[in-house]
């Protein structure tokens, strides 16, 4: 309730009513704190929006920023066109075998954007690895064998607009009938294409006598012949005590270790101490220097860090 203060004119009696504009005003039964007002209107802010408005306006702005979109107007009321429309992703990578839920904006004719609800678009796959999109623009990825990049698309009012995505790939081994094979998908995709069942781990696929997976580790080419690793023991001159395994190709990112046995029933391989080695080109030598009259069988053994 706003007190009245009556005042004498020239014309009469006139009473109106006011705020308490200067100092707050103070009874024993109420009191009524002091504000300031405009001519009629305010600025009004909420933590995702603010509307600069006044009653002597013609109009008001406003803006949203989460959503990205701006009211403006000169007039009590803003007639715009929608002149495109355009797709939305809250990320730009997907997982792969992941889902993402796409959004939607209308372009309007004075450069500004104004989101609506994807289920009012018509939704399709552009290209790369996106499995389905459903009629509320949930998008699901498919599994990929690297890194893939994939468009979207929607259809709203006789306009198009698509968006690029990544689909990562996340799992080196889970692609098709590659999958859970003990070999990356990448690999094998590159030397086999897709799906191809001489990819197997345990096919020769070039009849050289190493299978692809040892063919991995070593660092080969499953496809090419003479791409193979190949061990040889030899004599050392004038060091009748010593013996020198020579092997290739070595490669940089593998580990090699030489291993012998006495006796080809021995159950284990053990690695051999106090060997010198030297590299030539991607030729290594190994020298046994315990080698007197004695035999022994040797294996060089590989690992991919």
């Amino acid at each position: 309730m706003k007190p009245q203060f009556p005042f004498l004119s020239a014309l009469g009696l006139i009473a109106f009513a006011c705020a308490a504009g200067a100092a707050p005003r103070t009874s024993a039964d109420y009191s009524i704190s002091s504000e300031s007002i405009d001519q009629g209107g305010a600025l009004l802010t909420s933590a995702n929006y603010a509307v600069n408005a006044s009653a002597n306006d013609t109009g008001a702005t406003g803006s949203e920023p989460t959503c990205g979109y701006l009211v403006k107007s000169s007039y009590i009321g803003q007639l715009f066109d929608v002149v495109g429309a355009l797709p939305t992703a809250p990320v730009a990578e997907i997982v792969e075998g992941g889902t993402v839920q796409l959004g939607a904006l209308q372009v309007l004719d004075d450069a500004t954007v104004l989101p609506f609800s994807p289920s009012l678009a018509t939704w399709s796959v552009g290209s790369g690895p996106i499995t389905s999109i459903t009629p509320n623009g949930f998008a699901t990825a498919a599994l990929v064998y690297q890194n893939t990049s994939a468009t979207v698309r929607l259809n709203y009012q006789g306009f198009t607009g698509t968006l690029s995505l990544a689909v990562l790939n996340v799992n080196t081994d889970d692609f098709g009938i590659y999958a859970k094979d003990g070999i990356p998908d990448d690999w094998q995709v590159q030397y086999f294409g897709q799906n191809n069942p001489n990819a197997a781990p345990d096919v020769d696929a070039t009849g050289s006598g190493q299978t692809n997976l040892f063919k991995y580790v070593a660092g080969l080419n499953p496809t090419d012949p003479a791409s193979v690793f190949r061990v040889t023991v030899q004599p050392v001159s004038g060091q009748p005590s010593q013996r020198k395994i020579v092997f290739s190709p070595v490669v940089s990112d593998r580990a090699y270790t030489v291993v012998y046995k006495n006796n080809l029933t021995d159950g284990t391989w053990t690695p051999l101490a106090g060997a010198s080695q030297s590299d030539n080109g991607q030729q290594r030598t190994v020298i046994d220097t315990d080698a007197a009259g004695k035999a022994k069988f040797y294996r060089v053994q590989i690992s991919k860090p």
